[in-house]
């Protein structure tokens, strides 16, 4: 087969005033998918709108990882071509990336939540009585407070301590306490979505491509077998028409150019034959060949498997015709008719003509370089929002905070001319460094020949560089051998040079130079990432010159934040689609329900409300600091209580946080001022009831005074008695005492008087058995004739033995 030609003829958007029926022909899409075509890749010698975009968006990523091509810094340093007596490391100096990564890190740590507000007329009427309920509890708050103390009965719709205690309060309270079911359900309905998509992770890399880059692009759909889908879309693949807004809302139309497997082709036509898939499989180098900007990217192995097809959405209008029809008992009838319908001439009394013009967009995929339309269909599930449903809202979220005249401009792009001349400085560097050397000695050899070291051996230049480098000391002579002055006394010196130090700090300095000028035109200082903070500023400044660095970036952050309100809004009109018309509807509900079961019922009645969409961001470190210096300041006062505090810090709308700390100061103080009121009262029911105890207490001592008395008069007589009846009991034990001794008395004077009898009778027996013993010894010794007797008691001896036998002799 003949391989085709890219085709990419000069062709113009078709007419906008064509009939609805002409719209939906496929002429008609291939005509606009051919203008679309024109207009990106028309060649102009080798390049093409498209392809340059695709470079540059290229270029910048590579500076953005450190990767750029060193072509550019070797034509700079070569000398005609030539770089054989260059040996250096062309790996470029990751500066860029550095940069790059505090900003969009930065980013992810501002966290942010999905707000809903419900703004339909029946929500706006459920919020309306929650409010009168409210005022009517503030109207008739002190007879229900009697009602309660009175009667036991708690009349208020809502808390008596949380209730508002003036407009302003009340606003508050309806901004923080008041939040219907139906806008929970639908913040969890939206991020439920979100998680279910992975969407901060893609919302990383739209950060990235916008900080990279200069915009950031996504993509939402609803597919009947998946659900909705939000996608990241890479800007460089992107085409879409002339605009000079940021935020791209007055784009007509948008396109993405994707390569898929040539497979792909019928699931999206499965009328192509096999002709059109080998027309289009040739057609795939083709395309590459036609555009020489292409060659460096080119993979000639797949070129004939996969296929450029350009994805396209064409914005343009719909008349809905109906025919109103007037019955005979006074009702009407509507009946949808097609645009070209128009009442007969004799039945205008009874037929009326209503036209209606809305946005709608349409769906197109068209294989690039040729006339093969695969797909022109109107775009089903278009997001419309209820509050303005004559709209329809794009598939694509995309947002450059600084483009001009269609010039997109990023952070990256600032500092790539200084990111070339900081390689440039640091290959000099490299070059400088390598070419600096070591200081040397200079030997005068003459110098040597004079001296001799008294060895017999010569002191030759050997000899004398070990001495030199060993002990630093060198032998010369002054004189010469024949008397002269010698010039050369100092054969050696050490050579000095120091003009490679010179170029290496003039060109450290350069380099630091270019790295300022990268701070300065980025805004990105020391005090962003603390890389050199100065030891001697103080802690307020660098946060000041932080807070300064943050805000050059702020335009990054608005339009990530941009982008996910957008991405948000969107979501929430498919939302309520999905649970309308899809049949999927309940397994959409339990899908959501499954983090809160409670908001079941609320879920299913999300399509009946229309919602507007606000994203809340955290407060940065600076408005944290300010916020918590007010409440220390309130703390240290005594102005607002710990609780109050915490319930503070839980709101991430600051000027709302710094509205609710003036509410509970206020309420505080109004406390504070009841309390001491009540501790007036409270004194002063004290002093009486102390008053009058006191004077009771007069009373009762006066009686107990008389009481004691008496009670002390009747102690002394009973006392008295006691006392009488207790000596007469002692007389009487004493005098029993005393009969008992005296009767003791006389029977030991008794037995006295016996024992005394009694011993003298004893002592009268003995004496005289002791006469008639010795009167019977005396008439023995007459008889006898025996010497003298001796009648003392030997008494005296013991066991026999004699005392007198110790009488002095």
């Amino acid at each position: 087969m003949k391989e085709p030609n890219v085709l990419i003829n000069p062709v113009t958007f078709p007419n906008q005033l064509a009939t609805d029926s002409q719209k939906a022909t496929e002429e008609y899409g291939l005509q606009v998918g051919q203008s679309i075509q024109y207009e990106w890749f028309k060649r102009t010698g080798n390049t093409c709108r498209y392809y340059n975009q695709w470079v540059e968006f290229h270029k910048l990523r590579l500076y953005a990882r450190g990767e750029q091509p060193v072509d550019k810094y070797k034509s700079e340093l070569a000398i005609d071509g030539d770089l054989s007596y260059l040996n250096l490391d062309w790996t470029p100096v990751p500066i860029i990336p550095k940069f790059v990564d505090i900003v969009v890190n930065g980013m992810s740590n501002r966290l942010f939540t999905v707000q809903a507000y419900a703004q339909d007329a029946l929500a706006s009427d459920q919020r309306m009585q929650y409010q009168q309920m409210i005022e009517s509890d503030m109207v008739a708050k002190d007879f229900l407070n009697q009602s309660k103390e009175l009667y036991g009965i708690d009349a208020f719709n809502t808390s008596a301590e949380d209730l508002p205690a003036d407009d302003q309060e009340l606003q508050l309270h309806m901004q923080l306490e008041y939040k219907p079911g139906i806008e929970i359900a639908e913040e969890e309905a939206i991020n439920t979505i979100l998680e279910e998509n992975h969407f901060y992770d893609v919302r990383k890399r739209v950060d990235y491509d916008i900080c990279t880059i200069g915009m950031g692009w996504l993509k939402h759909e609803f597919l009947a077998n998946a659900g909705i889908k939000v996608s990241y879309v890479d800007p460089a693949n992107l085409v879409y028409s002339y605009s000079e807004s940021p935020t791209f809302e007055d784009c007509f139309y948008y396109g993405e150019v994707k390569r898929v497997p040539i497979t792909e082709l019928l699931k999206i036509n499965p009328d192509l034959s096999k002709d059109d898939l080998e027309e289009i499989s040739q057609l795939s180098s083709s395309w590459y060949g036609h555009y020489g900007i292409l060659n460096p990217y080119r993979d000639s192995l797949f070129e004939k498997d996969v296929v450029c097809l350009l994805y396209f959405n064409y914005k343009t209008d719909k008349k809905f015709v109906y025919k109103k029809k007037y019955m005979d008992n006074g009702g009407e009838k509507v009946i949808r008719k097609d645009d070209s319908f128009n009442p007969p001439p004799q039945a205008e009394e009874r037929f009326e003509k209503i036209e209606k013009r809305i946005d709608v967009w349409y769906e197109g995929v068209m294989v690039l370089g040729s006339n093969k339309l695969l797909k022109w269909d109107l775009a089903k599930n278009m997001v419309r929002p209820k509050s303005a449903s004559q709209y329809a809202t794009p598939n694509y979220i995309g947002v450059a905070p600084r483009m001009y005249k269609g010039v997109v401009e990023s952070l990256v792009r600032r500092m790539t001319t200084f990111a070339d001349l900081i390689q440039m400085t640091h290959l000099k560097l490299q070059q400088v460094i390598s070419r600096v050397v070591p200081d040397g000695v200079y030997i005068d050899a003459d110098g040597l020949n004079e001296v001799d070291l008294g060895t017999g051996a010569a002191y030759n230049p050997e000899d004398a560089l070990r001495l030199y480098f060993q002990t630093g000391s060198v032998i010369g002579r002054s004189f010469t051998q024949d008397g002269e002055y010698n010039h050369g006394k100092v054969p050696i010196q050490e050579l000095s040079s120091n003009s490679g130090q010179s170029k290496i700090a003039s060109l450290i300095g350069t380099y630091n130079h270019y790295l300022s000028m990268i701070r300065d035109v980025t805004g990105l200082n020391e005090a962003r990432d603390a890389s050199s903070p100065d030891p001697n500023s103080l802690v307020g400044l660098q946060k000041l010159a932080a807070l300064n660095s943050n805000t050059a970036t702020r335009h990054i952050l608005d339009g990530s934040l941009y982008i996910t309100r957008r991405l948000a809004e969107a979501l929430s009109c498919r939302v309520s689609d999905v649970l309308e018309y899809s049949a999927t509807r309940e397994e959409f509900v339990n899908q959501i329900g499954k983090y809160n079961v409670n908001t079941l019922e609320d879920i299913k009645d999300l399509y009946l409300h229309d919602f507007g969409i606000f994203i809340e961001v955290s407060p940065d470190e600076e408005e944290k600091a300010q916020l918590e210096a007010n409440i220390q300041v309130a703390l240290s006062r005594d102005q607002i209580t710990l609780e109050d505090a915490i319930d503070i810090r839980q709101i991430k709308n600051i000027k709302m946080a710094n509205q609710l700390l003036k509410v509970k100061r206020k309420n505080k103080e109004k406390k504070d001022v009841e309390r001491e009121n009540e501790k007036m009262q409270m004194q002063a029911q004290i002093n009486a009831q102390s008053s009058q105890a006191s004077a009771q207490s007069q009373m009762q001592v006066a009686q107990a005074e008389t009481q004691s008395k008496v009670q002390v008069k009747q102690a002394e007589v009973a006392f008295e008695i006691e006392k009488m009846n207790a000596e007469a009991a002692l007389k009487k034990e004493l005098m029993q005492v005393e009969f008992n001794m005296q009767m003791q008395l006389k029977g030991i004077e008794s037995q006295a008087v016996v024992q005394r009898e009694e011993m003298k009778e004893a002592a009268k027996d003995n004496r005289v058995s002791i006469q008639n013993t010795q009167q019977s010894k005396l008439i023995q010794q007459r008889k006898d004739n025996l010497p003298p007797i001796n009648f003392e008691s030997n008494e005296d001896s013991l066991d026999g033995f004699d005392l007198a036998e110790f009488e002095p002799r």
